[in-house]
């Protein structure tokens, strides 16, 4: 991990530590930055906003990569699917109880759970643009990013509300089986 991205991670790292230990809102970027050794102007220069560190999501061009490469004659949502599914697929589960944690945090913020949308019409955007040029209809692309991502967000908020057994991976891909085709095999558009 080069020193930019280590410094990302501590930030990010202090500031879920602080989060979790006093509170969101009692938590300044002053706070963070000290208990990563670091300026308080070191921090602004990785996150433009304390809501930012609890938000950082670097796998928007993964997705939309991923969205991207799948087969042009599958059905637009099942592109969507199955993109989201190959991103997923390429990451490690999560270990310990961070990711967790993180998203406990979020979902019971409202500022912070709104932040999630607002990351998820990004994520949309970007989704959308490799839909389009790749020759889906617009509105059509907006709906199955839209329908997959809130889907996923749902499995997200679902995990974190409480240990059932159930793995994040295995949360979500539940989540992206409930919107495959009903014949499951993502045969031509309709």
């Amino acid at each position: 991990m080069g020193n930019a991205a280590a410094t990302r991670a501590l930030l990010r790292e202090r500031a879920m530590a602080l989060f979790l230990e006093q509170g969101f809102d009692e938590t300044t970027t002053a706070q963070i930055a000290a208990a990563a050794g670091v300026s308080q102007m070191t921090f602004f220069r990785y996150f433009p906003t304390k809501e930012s560190a609890a938000l950082d999501d670097p796998y928007d061009p993964l997705i939309a990569g991923l969205v991207a490469a799948q087969d042009p004659a599958l059905p637009v949502r099942e592109r969507v699917r199955r993109g989201l599914l190959a991103a997923w697929s390429s990451l490690p589960e999560p270990e310990d109880n961070a990711v967790r944690d993180r998203i406990v945090l979020v979902a019971g913020h409202p500022r912070l759970r709104a932040g999630v949308w607002e990351n998820n019409h990004r994520t949309e955007e970007l989704i959308v643009e490799a839909l389009v040029q790749t020759g889906a209809p617009d509105l059509e692309a907006r709906v199955a990013a839209g329908a997959c991502l809130g889907g996923l967000t749902a499995a997200l908020f679902d995990w974190a509300a409480g240990p059932d057994g159930h793995s994040l991976g295995e949360r979500l891909r539940t989540a992206l089986a409930l919107m495959a085709p009903a014949d499951g095999g993502g045969g031509a558009r309709q």
